[in-house]
Parts: C-alpha cells; structure tokens; sequence
C-alpha cells in the first residue's frame, strides 16, 4: 500500500511539472503569435500603421527617392534633438547616393526600402512587383545592408495583391498613422500643427526628406522639443515593434 502511495505521490509531481512546462510552452506561443498579429489576421496580410499605446514610443519615418540637399538639413536637426528615425529609401536613390544612406545609417537610424524605380505598383502586374523589390534589395546588399526588413510601398498605395507580394519576399509592409503631408509644403506652421495634435503613442509619423519639400527641416525644430514635451520616446520602427504590441490596418 505504501509503495503504491509513493508511486501515486511521484505521479503526481510529475504531473505538476508537465502541466507547468506546458504551460510555459504556450505562453511562449501566444508570444510569438502576437508578434505574427502585428502584420497578418486568419491569413490576411496587412500592413502596419501604429504601435502600441501603452509605449510612449514614436516613429519617425521619412521617405526618399530624390534629390540630395533637404536630407542633410533633416539628419542635422535629428542628431541636434538626439532623436532617431527610419528611413524610406528607393533603391535608384540609394544606388546614387550611397555617401547619404552611410551618413544615415552611421546616425544611427534605420534603413527601410521602398522598392527600386519608385513607380507605383498599382499599375504593375505581381511579377514586376516581385521584381522591382529583388532590383531593390540587390542594390541595398551592394551598399551593405543585407538585412533590410520594413518596406513601404511607392507612394504608400498598397492593395491586397501588392501586399501578398511583400509578404512572398520576407518584407513587412509599413504604412503611418500621422500624415502632415509637408511634401505639399503647406506651411510650416501647418506642418508643426498637424503633428504636435494628432501624434501620441505608437503613432507612426509620415515626412519626407526629398528635395521637394522645403519647410520639413523647420518644423521639425518645434516638433521634436514639442513631442518630447508630450512625453513621446523616438524610435525606429524597429524598437516600435520590439518594443511594443503593435496595431495593424486592414488594406482593402
């Protein structure tokens, strides 16, 4: 009778352990699932536009695909407020440039594509999609980057169709929640407005860095103190993914 009690008793705490190395187990799961949420649901690929709110985390991200003058101005009012950011590069413009993308990265911001010609891919068929971003990635490796993971569409128009595509080359699409649209140079005041009254945690905010615009540089000099002020951290996309549980949106 008692060896049986014993051999109940070991059972028993065996039992314990399996039940919480399972238990163990499926957190780790839930944890990577939720990082597998942030861009796809049931199957639908999607594209990030947000990061958590419970982070006092903000992106910064700013597209390029021409000209090389305003990005310097940009890179030295980030470094003057100690702010990071992601950067949006066309291949074409990399490949041109390649003196600028080092000065970015050595910055210390993020280095993010947005395919290779910068023609919209709403008029392309899912090969050509296919191809400008291979175009696209070869010319990154060639200057160094072989591990670029954040893609945004040119002109930021995705669809379903452009996304499963994205999806197919291990990128991850990357939308904005801001959008003070400074390429249409609106103002700066406009600019500074926008951004300091819609940005909040998580929020992923859209700029450019393209010689077309020409009052970003300026209104980031009240931006950046304002949203710290705002008790807002900068990051790249990233840590806003790493750091948080980010949202998504639906692209129809």
């Amino acid at each position: 009778m008692r060896i049986f009690q014993n051999k109940l008793e070991l059972i028993k705490r065996y039992g314990v352990i399996v039940v919480i190395a399972l238990f163990c187990a499926i957190l780790m799961w839930i944890g990577q699932q939720s990082q597998i949420a942030v861009f796809s649901n049931k199957g639908e690929t999607r594209a990030l536009s947000r990061g958590s709110e419970e982070q006092p985390f903000v992106a910064l991200t700013f597209n390029i695909s021409w000209g090389n003058s305003k990005v310097h101005d940009i890179i030295k009012v980030l470094e003057a407020h100690e702010a990071k950011a992601t950067f949006f590069l066309s291949g074409e413009w990399a490949e041109r440039h390649p003196d600028i993308v080092k000065e970015i990265h050595d910055g210390k911001h993020e280095i993010a594509m947005m395919g290779y010609s910068y023609n919209s891919y709403m008029d392309l068929e899912p090969q050509e999609i296919k191809q400008d971003i291979q175009k696209a990635r070869e010319a990154f490796e060639k200057l160094g980057f072989e591990d670029v993971d954040w893609f945004r569409a040119p002109h930021g128009q995705f669809n379903g169709e452009i996304l499963k595509v994205v999806e197919e080359e291990n990128l991850e699409a990357i939308q904005w929640s801001v959008n003070p649209r400074d390429w249409e140079n609106p103002g700066t005041n406009q600019i500074i407005d926008t951004v300091l009254e819609e940005t909040d945690k998580g929020d992923i905010v859209l700029m450019h860095a393209s010689d077309s615009v020409k009052q970003t540089d300026k209104a980031l000099e009240v931006v950046l103190p304002g949203l710290k002020q705002k008790s807002l951290e900068f990051s790249t996309i990233t840590e806003l993914v790493n750091g948080s549980k980010a949202k998504i949106t639906q692209v129809e």
